[in-house]
């Protein structure tokens, strides 16, 4: 495993403190939960300095709320464009290409308003979670395709690529580092 979601700060502090400490991998990376989302600026920073290496933004946010996150903070932004029922269900493909502009480095997600929950999963929902899955694809096409329609399809992040390179870090004290 390279990459955990995080849902509480003192964990992803812990966390933080464990891989610096070379206990966990240097290229394990944390990603802060869709649940404890930011919703300004400065609590966006503190997950960045508390060692996150992604934050999971609400999909609710303005485009106003991107540009301001985006000028404190260098990790990059996680999206749901189409939110899960149970987190607003919030559909935002169309504003892809202006979220991007004002987000980037941004991840794009889809949840799929209007979809059975299927946590915790089991074998009996096994054929509803292929269907999601798949629908999520064609989805995340349409998105491709409508950016290449707006030109904005271009200098998307080579595949496979996650780490974000050099992020804003509280400061270790020395005997956190003993």
């Amino acid at each position: 495993m390279r990459c955990l979601l995080v849902a509480d700060e003192g964990v992803l502090w812990t966390l933080h403190r464990l891989r610096a400490d070379g206990l966990l991998p240097a290229d394990t990376t944390f990603k802060v939960s869709a649940l404890i989302g930011p919703v300004n600026p400065a609590s966006y920073a503190v997950y960045e300095r508390l060692g996150a290496d992604s934050v999971n933004i609400p999909s609710d946010l303005t485009l106003a709320h991107f540009t301001e996150i985006r000028r404190v903070s260098r990790a990059p932004m996680d999206l749901y464009v189409e939110a899960p029922d149970d987190l607003g269900g919030y559909i935002r493909m169309y504003e892809a290409a202006e979220l991007i502009r004002r987000g980037a480095p941004l991840y794009l997600k889809f949840g799929l308003s209007k979809s059975p929950g299927i946590y915790p999963y089991g074998a009996q929902l096994r054929d509803t979670a292929l269907a999601g899955a798949r629908e999520r694809v064609r989805r995340g096409r349409l998105v491709l395709d409508l950016l290449a329609r707006h030109g904005a399809d271009g200098g998307m992040s080579p595949l496979g690529s996650r780490l974000p390179g050099a992020l804003h870090r509280f400061p270790l004290t020395a005997s956190e580092k003993d």
